[in-house]
Formats: C-alpha cells, sequence, structure tokens
C-alpha cells in the first residue's frame, strides 16, 4: 500500500459536516476537526463542491480514523466516479499545521453552466 492508501483522514466541507449524517452514513459517530483549504472556494448546485480560486478558503473540518469501509462507503455516497473523484490535498488545521487527507472533488458537473 502507498502512504496515501494508509491515510486515514478526509477533509469535509458539505453534507458531511453534519455529525448526524456521519453517523446514519458509517454507523458511528465520526468526531470533526475544524479546516480550512486555502485556494478553493465552495459552491453549491445540486451538492456542494469546490473550485480552485486564488486567494479564496474553504472551512470544513477533518474526520480522522477512518477505515476502508468506511471510504467505500463513501465513496458510494458521493457517487465516485460520476459525481466526485476522491483526491489528496493539504488543508490547515486549526493549530495551523498543514495536514494531508482526502478530499472529494466534483468532476466536470460542477463547472457546466
Amino acid at each position: 500500500m502507498t502512504e496515501n492508501e494508509l491515510n486515514d483522514r478526509l477533509f469535509v466541507y458539505g453534507a458531511l459536516l453534519d455529525a448526524a449524517e456521519r453517523a446514519r452514513l458509517l454507523g458511528r459517530p465520526i468526531e470533526a476537526t475544524p479546516a480550512r483549504l486555502l485556494g478553493y472556494a465552495r459552491g453549491q448546485k445540486r451538492y456542494y463542491f469546490v473550485a480552485r480560486v486564488a486567494g479564496a478558503a474553504t472551512d470544513g473540518a477533518i474526520l480522522e480514523g477512518l477505515v476502508a469501509q468506511d471510504f467505500e462507503m463513501l465513496d458510494e455516497y458521493e457517487d465516485v466516479p460520476q459525481l466526485y473523484t476522491r483526491e489528496m490535498i493539504e488543508v490547515i488545521a486549526a493549530d495551523g499545521k498543514a495536514i494531508a487527507c482526502w478530499i472529494y472533488l466534483a468532476t466536470e458537473w460542477a463547472c457546466a453552466e
């Protein structure tokens, strides 16, 4: 396995900020710690998405302690690869440290007018 495959962290910025939604999906509570994604702005069409925008920042949260089964369930929930792709990104934690974690990035639907 690569280091990325071992990463148990996910940056969330939309529906998964809701603790009840996370617990419903994953069958257990998952704590979230505040974080910020620099260089991206959050938007919403039918679903939330982030897009690269110079100087922008998106507030969200890091979920930790996720296992492969959680990511399988979340990939299905996020409709990977049709609506989103899961990629590695660096976010800034509340303590100012840069942390690598997964993120769901929208496919071309978010860019379409």
